[in-house]
């Protein structure tokens, strides 16, 4: 029991120690208003290796690189639109984590919800055609039994499967 309890205790402290960060000491910069700003423009640029997380939270190495790139610019003078503006010419709307909406990334912004609404129609129209009973299935070129086909299935149904 106390081997477990110094296990959570040692889980929780490994989690609170470890920050929600990415950063390492050796990238942050001096200047605590720079840092700042890193900060918040690291949150708006997306790991390219991790693809769903920002290069702040990201632990690749790409994402280091982009965090000093970042800060370099930030250090040579650029405003942070004038970084966003560098990262999206060097590798292109998908750096950012909210891409802008215009004719290039319609695909991206419409194309999910117009995926969806068309696999919502297939299962609508498939489910209504396989309903038992529907008037498609019922009118689908049905030719009423005979009075003799009638008589044979009665005959079929009547029959004891073990005579047979």
């Amino acid at each position: 029991m106390s081997a477990r309890a110094l296990l959570l205790a040692g889980l929780i402290g490994f989690a609170a120690a470890s920050g929600g960060h990415a950063f390492e000491t050796d990238e942050t910069l001096a200047d605590p208003a720079l840092e700042a700003r890193v900060a918040v423009i690291s949150e708006d640029l997306r790991c390219l290796v991790c693809q769903n997380q920002s290069i702040a939270d990201s632990n690749a190495d790409l994402a280091k690189d982009l965090r000093l790139l970042v800060r370099e610019r930030l250090v040579a003078g650029d405003t942070n639109d004038e970084v966003i503006a560098f990262m999206t010419a060097r590798y292109g709307d998908y750096v950012l984590l909210k891409p802008p909406v215009k004719p290039e990334t319609y695909v991206l912004w419409f194309g999910p919800p117009v995926l969806f609404a068309l696999g919502v129609l297939v299962v609508v129209l498939y489910v209504r055609r396989r309903r038992v009973g529907s008037p498609e299935v019922e009118d689908a070129g049905a030719v009423p039994l005979s009075d003799e086909e009638r008589a044979r299935l009665a005959r079929l149904l009547d029959e004891d499967p073990d005579s047979a």
